[in-house]
């Protein structure tokens, strides 16, 4: 195996073109390498890394290569445009998602001052340069919901009615247990917080949550929200055993602590 390793190095070392894929492989490969980069960015803007809550170093990297991607006339398509408008979204958030002390700050409450407007600018460039064609993927959705936060100056003028409709029809094309929690968090969000506990209680295989820190905190917000600081309490301290970061831990140890 290390001989055919090396061998492999040596000819891509002298290769002038790593190699030509014929028009039927092509799609199916550029879907892989697409999944590959926005778990990549992901990863970093959200992981589950063990030293810190936000990895920048995984985010850049992972624009830079949709970026080069979008160089290829092949794979400068409608989806890949999605998702790098995905990516520059959400990246522009970076500035405003820690503290000067590594501490988190959620999406709503983050100082939208911080947030790069350059980056904005351009994500919602490449979402409208992705509405081509008759294909609406996840990527397409994701993002279109990154650029309705992005359109409010404030939490209190976010078209929450516009994002549950777009978790409703992501739900359609890429249901999971984390796309029901976020749609259950926009519903609590528009409809109050009775209202986003009943959606949290009807996730399904929400079993699959139970590892996941940030269901438990979503619960516990609602119960602020609803004056039961004892059950909000309780959730917290849950969601902070579950804790995959020292941020994380700090962040719901201090919510739990400010009530």
């Amino acid at each position: 195996m290390e001989k055919r390793l090396s061998r492999g190095k040596h000819t891509l070392a002298g290769s002038a073109a790593l190699f030509d894929l014929a028009d039927a492989e092509f799609p199916p490969r550029l879907s892989a390498v697409r999944s590959a980069l926005y778990l990549l960015f992901n990863e970093g803007y959200h992981g589950a890394s063990a030293a810190t809550a936000v990895r920048t170093d995984l985010c850049s990297e992972a624009l830079r290569l949709v970026l080069l991607l979008l160089e290829a006339p092949r794979a400068d398509v409608p989806e890949t445009r999605a998702l790098a408008a995905l990516m520059h979204l959400h990246a522009a958030r970076l500035p405003a998602r820690l503290d000067g002390e590594g501490d988190l700050h959620p999406l709503l409450e983050q100082d939208r001052a911080r947030w790069d407007r350059t980056l904005v600018d351009e994500g919602l460039r490449l979402l409208d340069s992705a509405a081509e064609g008759s294909i609406v993927s996840a990527y397409h959705v994701e993002a279109a919901i990154a650029a309705a936060h992005a359109a409010a100056a404030s939490v209190g003028q976010t078209d929450w009615t516009a994002i549950v409709a777009l978790y409703d029809r992501l739900m359609t094309i890429a249901p999971s247990p984390v796309v029901a929690l976020n749609r259950a968090i926009a519903i609590g969000q528009r409809d109050g917080a009775d209202r986003g506990l009943d959606a949290l209680n009807a996730i399904p295989d929400a079993d699959r949550l139970k590892r996941y820190p940030f269901y438990p905190a979503a619960r516990a917000e609602f119960e602020r929200s609803r004056g039961d600081h004892n059950a909000a309490r309780r959730e917290f301290a849950a969601a902070a055993a579950l804790a995959r970061n020292s941020a994380e831990r700090r962040f719901l140890e201090k919510r739990a602590r400010n009530l």
